[in-house]
């Protein structure tokens, strides 16, 4: 049987992804034979849609199962349109992903378990939801604008300040900058991503490196 496992590398003692649409590799395992295939993820620095793009790139290489560590609504969609199941490992290598698979050890999975867009964007804090407040002065006159996530959300605003600050809150902040276009926060969103698979790439090199000097 060919599996797919998401991974951070390109070999079965590779460290297991806990992500799936946009981890650095894919490791195709034949389950009989222990042979692998790893093939770098296409869709882990698009701009958006990589749940559904990864999870149609994996079942037209022929996976007949997949294990990760989570799976967000839209690539489930796609697994359970195609009949394909999805298995979720705590943690490990690919080739302890494998041999969990084949004694049974890891639970198949009948919808998402996380939010859409965990690996990037809104859903990691990267919208508005995780911010600071304006209160604080960690919004939008920083620059980070909503594109970085220190937005509204769940931040100590003014009321909640003054709810639970016995000294007078700090004057307003200054007026916020201009909301940026879409096609900027398009495009910020993509160098962003850009820069996090190369700062990915980097951790990755360095991990195997340490652990080849063990």
């Amino acid at each position: 049987m060919k599996i797919v496992v998401t991974a951070n590398g390109a070999d079965l003692d590779a460290p297991a992804s806990p992500v799936f649409g946009r981890c650095p590799m894919y490791v195709f395992v034949d389950t009989e034979t222990m042979q692998f295939e790893a093939v770098e993820n296409p869709a882990v620095t698009a701009g958006g849609g990589a749940g559904i793009q990864a999870a149609q790139y994996v079942i037209e290489r022929g996976a007949q199962a997949v294990v990760t560590g989570n799976a967000g609504p839209n690539a489930f969609n796609v697994f359970q349109a195609a009949n394909v199941p999805v298995y979720l490992f705590g943690g490990g290598t690919v080739r302890e992903a494998v041999e969990a698979y084949k004694a049974g050890k890891l639970q198949s999975v009948a919808g998402a378990n996380v939010q859409a867009g965990m690996g990037m964007g809104r859903g990691m804090g990267m919208g508005r939801g995780m911010g600071m407040g304006r209160g604080m002065g960690m919004g939008r006159g920083m620059g980070m604008g909503r594109g970085m996530g220190m937005g509204r959300g769940m931040g100590m605003g003014r009321q909640a300040w003054e709810a639970t600050s016995p000294t007078p809150p700090p004057p307003p902040a200054a007026p916020a900058a201009p909301a940026p276009s879409r096609e900027e926060e398009v495009a910020s969103l993509k160098d962003m991503a850009g820069g996090l698979h190369k700062q990915l790439a980097e951790v990755i090199e360095r991990l195997d490196r340490l652990e080849k000097e063990e």
